[in-house]
């Protein structure tokens, strides 16, 4: 009976539906056989089916190409579809309740770990199953030539397979989804990562390794970071024409000691013309390389270590990425797998330049810091005393170091200057703020202490004329500029008295470690009973001059307070720690800075700091000759006499004449123009000193005498015969004094 008949039976009949019934009984059970032994014979040759499908899809999908590690877990796909089918044909199961197999959910995780689109992932699928049901197709025809069968099979087999590629399919995109879910969260998780360890320090090297260390740690075997020679030598200097040079400032690998890299850190190389790292350096667009057949970069084996290190490692896959920052390029970060398995993918290249987006701007930052710092450190050792003048009222050592936080250098500065009479200023001080600003502003305040240190000022009345110079500075600046305020610590120590005057403008008091006595420990470093006076800048308020009788050998410590502040220590422990310094035996004084410094630093100050050490002399009562002179015109010959005998005492017969004339005329004027008392001086140090005080502040004035004038040449004259002549006033009145230089012998 055939399906014909069965249909044309009588409506009345009742034997028609029992034997359509038993008709589609039969069909189906002959169905079932089908299906299951063409299964058995898809499942027989799955090998050779799973081959010819991946080319299939090699051909439909040519995406796919580009993600080796897929291809082949593919075929494993496909060869286990074959046989979750043919087990479920084969055995007569319902293939609408088959799961799918566990390498297909991987499969679709792989996909989404590399970075492939769902969209191609589905289409994957869907020509997989085509593919298989083609396959079906073929064997059914081979076992059979009965259309009816052939067409209820590929009926039955159709329903099942949509059911099943619907189902798998919602399986395969939650696999796909939850697995690209978890590579958004791990790409947060890693760019959150690098925003907290990446530009942790305002140093270029530093954060190439804060960047190499991250890139090792998550995605990469190896990873080096390489600057342009011209990024690190100016902050916007243009490349070089020519092959770019590049220094490697930072790399880290899996491997310890980075034997995978034939650069070392800390060397040079240039980079082949021609190149894919000079073409993303040109162009500014990454590039990635994966080992797919093809040979590698002629770059990356350049040479015979090149060669070696690939083929050792087996470094397969290789991303290069400009670094760039605020429109310029400033070199290269490069990263390598070889002992991870997986390619570089999309989603590696996207996080990679996320996070070389980021760094490149805190290395710009850096390079900035550190360019700024450089130029404002050169400033200001340009404008710091870069040896100490030749004088013998003091010995003194003295160090500057700059502040090792991102603050920049500061203002701090320190000064040895020779005055008349074999006397010596020393000074200290700090301008208030960090930059090239604060130095500049270091510079013109030491050339206005300097200026007046000529005046010879005493040291009160100097920081008063320093405080109207800083409130004039402040004066000339802009509004938008930080308010210029400074702290100044003015001395002046007289070897013959071995007296110390001190006055302080905001600025910290020194330490004195008076000389020991024998037999005893050197005394404590106390500070003298100083008053401090307002910063530098206030205007209209006073300052106070303090005098210390010091005895030979006492060591005076003037420092900024940057040596006193310590986050890991209070101020007074800190103090306590520079006079136990201070009072340690030592063999010079520059020992003893490199010991106050080795206590108080330990590693890099947080402010500026300047230390000046002087440690006192006297002169010898032997060398210093005075005579008070009657307020006599008659008096000036016993005056050049005197001076004349005492030079010949001292063995300057050769400066006899010039000083006697020197004697004459200042004497002479201080009688007739001056007020009494008047003295006369001599002092031999370095240099013979000639002083003539009397009691009236008028100063002379150097002026040229007209032709037919009877005075006005004996200033002149003194000029003419001095290497160095000037006026100092004191409370008492005012001093000439004239400097000649010894003969020598």
């Amino acid at each position: 009976m055939t399906s014909a008949s069965c249909l044309v039976q009588p409506s009345g009949s009742a034997r028609a539906p029992r034997v359509c019934r038993a008709y589609i009984a039969v069909v189906e059970s002959d169905v079932d056989v089908i299906l299951s032994k063409a299964a058995r014979g898809v499942v027989s040759r799955a090998a050779e089916l799973a081959d010819q499908l991946s080319q299939l899809l090699s051909v439909k999908v040519p995406e796919l190409t580009e993600y080796e590690d897929i291809v082949t877990l593919g075929g494993a796909s496909i060869a286990d579809n074959i046989a979750v089918w043919g087990d479920a044909l084969e055995n007569g199961l319902d293939l609408t309740r088959v799961e799918a197999p566990l390498s297909f959910v991987e499969y679709a995780r792989r996909f989404a770990r590399e970075g492939g689109r769902i969209s191609t992932l589905l289409r994957t699928y869907r020509y997989g199953q085509a593919g298989l049901l083609r396959a079906m197709l073929a064997e059914m025809n081979r076992l059979t030539k009965d259309p009816e069968l052939i067409n209820a099979a590929t009926v039955k087999l159709s329903g099942m397979i949509l059911s099943f590629i619907d189902r798998t399919s919602e399986q395969a995109v939650a696999a796909y989804q939850e697995e690209r879910d978890r590579w958004v969260q791990r790409r947060l998780s890693l760019v959150n990562e690098a925003n907290v360890r990446v530009g942790t320090t305002l140093d270029i090297a530093g954060t190439a390794d804060e960047l190499a260390a991250v890139g090792t740690d998550y995605f990469a075997d190896l990873v080096a970071v390489d600057l342009l020679d011209s990024a690190l030598l100016e902050r916007d200097a243009e490349p070089v024409p020519g092959p770019p040079t590049l220094h490697r400032v930072a790399q880290r690998s899996v491997w310890e000691g980075c034997p995978d890299s034939v650069v070392r850190t800390g060397q040079s190389y240039i980079c082949p013309e021609g190149s894919e790292p000079a073409q993303v350096l040109a162009t500014g667009q990454p590039w990635r390389w994966r080992l797919d057949g093809s040979k590698p970069p002629a770059w990356l084996t350049q040479s015979p270590d090149h060669r070696a290190v690939v083929a050792e490692y087996g470094i397969h896959s290789v991303l290069v990425l400009p670094l760039q920052a605020r429109g310029k390029t400033l070199g290269l970060a490069q990263f390598f797998r070889h002992r991870t398995a997986a390619s570089f993918s999309d989603d590696d290249l996207l996080l990679a330049q996320e996070i070389t987006k980021r760094t490149a701007v805190y290395i710009d930052n850096a390079r900035r810091y550190t360019h700024e710092r450089s130029t404002a450190l050169t400033l200001q050792r340009s404008l710091l005393q870069r040896r100490p003048p030749e004088q013998s009222a003091v010995e003194v050592a003295s160090r500057y170091q700059p502040a090792g936080s991102h603050a920049g250098v500061g203002g701090d500065w320190y000064d040895v200057i020779p005055l008349s009479g074999a006397r010596v200023a020393l000074v200290v001080g700090d301008v208030i703020g960090h930059g090239i600003h604060a130095s500049a502003t270091m510079g013109r305040l030491r050339m206005a202490v300097r200026t007046l240190a000529d005046v010879d000022l005493p040291p009160d009345e100097l920081l008063t004329h320093l405080d109207d110079v800083v409130v004039r500075l402040q004066q000339e600046e802009s509004p938008a500029e930080d308010e210029i305020s400074a702290t100044c610590l003015y001395a002046v120590y007289d070897p013959v008295s071995r007296v110390c005057s001190l006055a302080s403008a905001g600025h910290v008091p020194p330490r004195v470690v008076l000389p020991a006595v024998a037999g005893s420990a050197p005394a404590a470093a106390a500070p003298p009973d100083l008053p401090i006076g307002p910063p530098l800048g206030l205007g209209g308020l006073p300052f106070e001059t303090v005098e210390l009788e010091l005895p030979e050998g006492s060591l005076l410590a003037l420092y900024t307070d940057g040596l006193t502040e310590h986050r890991s220590r209070t101020t007074g422990d800190e103090i306590d720690v520079l006079s136990h310094a201070l009072t340690q035996p030592a063999t010079s004084l520059e020992r003893v800075c490199d010991t106050v410094l080795g206590a108080l630093l330990p590693d890099l100050p947080q402010d500026d700091v300047a230390l000046l050490l002087a440690r006192t002399r006297a002169l010898d009562v032997g060398r210093v000759a005075a005579w008070d002179i009657p307020s006599d015109p008659a008096a000036v010959a016993g005056a050049r006499r005197n001076a004349s005998e005492q030079l010949a005492a001292w063995g300057l017969e050769e400066c006899a004449f010039i000083t006697e004339l020197i004697v004459s005329e200042l004497v002479t004027n201080a009688i007739r123009y001056g007020r009494p008392p008047v003295r006369l001086r001599l002092i031999h140090d370095r240099s013979l000193v000639c002083e003539v005080s009397d009691a009236s502040s008028t100063a002379p004035h150097l002026r040229r005498a007209r032709l037919f004038d009877e005075g006005g040449r004996g200033l002149m004259l003194v000029a003419q015969l001095a290497q160095r002549w000037g006026t100092r006033h004191s409370r008492e009145g005012k001093i000439i004094w004239t400097e000649q230089d010894l003969p020598r012998r």
